[in-house]
């Protein structure tokens, strides 16, 4: 049964995946009275209407940030300036204007400067997803148990982190305060390097010979097939986010280096108990994973 509103007018710049998925929960749960959309895409704005995910949805964002008292910017990062631009003027007093990025720092960057006085910018990650993108690829239990984590910068009104944090609770998430740069790092690890390794790994197999290739695709293995999911992830999302949290990136992709030339060490050299020593190791990061319910 829905609830109180928390919201009088939820405005969703960009409604793909996670966009959509926001516009499903919000609906469900009553957290905002309306709901409005803007996207670029023309084809994307007919599957709104004809989806009903949104009350109103235009082609710019300008036109949906009007009167909303919570703006949630669901575009690539590297749309992320343009965006800011084109809603600055248009951000009511008393506002929140948050994020689903998956690099705060950029976040931070290229919407805090344009954030007017009144108006409260609180970055969030609702660490959610699925490798498939668009308005019909959403679904309103996409954020259920996950974590949504929240980077307020210094200054920010208790009282509106507070209203965020519960706008995600009652989407099904549990709620993080974490320092934007530390976010970065761990996201870097947990979710930046494996995607890299699979579109790398995907990659590799894309380049061998074609009869070769054929039989990778006949007889994939569980673990192939995990790392095509994984490499079938937006590729403009994806690249945006590797260009924009490249330090973080390129440390951790470092130590994955040199782990790999260790390992790959101890296989030339049949050096077996290193081998179990470090599987035995990474099991039991899996049961801490099941434990935790995030498997």
């Amino acid at each position: 049964m829905a609830g109180q509103p928390l919201f009088q007018r939820l405005a969703l710049i960009g409604v793909g995946l996670i966009g959509s998925s926001i516009a499903r929960v919000a609906r469900r749960e009553g957290i905002a009275t309306e709901i409005v959309g803007a996207d670029a895409s023309a084809s994307a704005r007919t599957e709104i209407e004809q989806l009903d995910l949104c009350d109103r949805v235009f082609a710019e964002p300008a036109d949906a940030v009007q009167g909303a008292d919570l703006v949630v910017v669901c575009t690539p990062i590297g749309a992320y300036a343009e965006v800011g631009q084109a809603i600055q003027r248009w951000l009511e007093p008393g506002a929140i204007l948050s994020d689903v990025g998956s690099v705060k720092q950029a976040a931070i960057r290229d919407l805090a400067p344009i954030v007017p006085d009144g108006v409260q910018f609180i970055p969030g990650h609702p660490i959610a997803g699925t490798e498939h993108s668009g308005p019909k690829a959403g679904f309103a239990e996409l954020f259920k148990e996950r974590w949504c984590i929240l980077t307020p910068l210094p200054g920010t009104e208790t009282a509106a982190v507070e209203r965020l944090a519960t706008f995600w609770r009652r989407a099904g998430s549990m709620v993080e305060m974490m320092e934007p740069a530390h976010h970065d790092q761990v996201l870097a690890i947990t979710s930046h390097l494996p995607h890299l390794i699979a579109y790398t790994i995907v990659g590799t197999a894309f380049g061998l010979e074609e009869s070769t290739r054929r039989e990778v695709i006949k007889f994939s293995a569980s673990g192939f097939r995990d790392f095509t999911r994984i490499a079938a992830s937006d590729p403009i999302m994806w690249r945006d986010i590797f260009l924009n949290n490249r330090e973080a990136v390129l440390e951790m992709l470092g130590r994955f280096t040199e782990d790999l030339t260790a390992l790959q060490r101890a296989i030339r050299w049949g050096e077996g108990e290193k081998l179990q020593d470090l599987f035995t190791r990474t099991r039991a990061i899996r049961r801490s994973i099941i434990e935790a319910k995030q498997a």
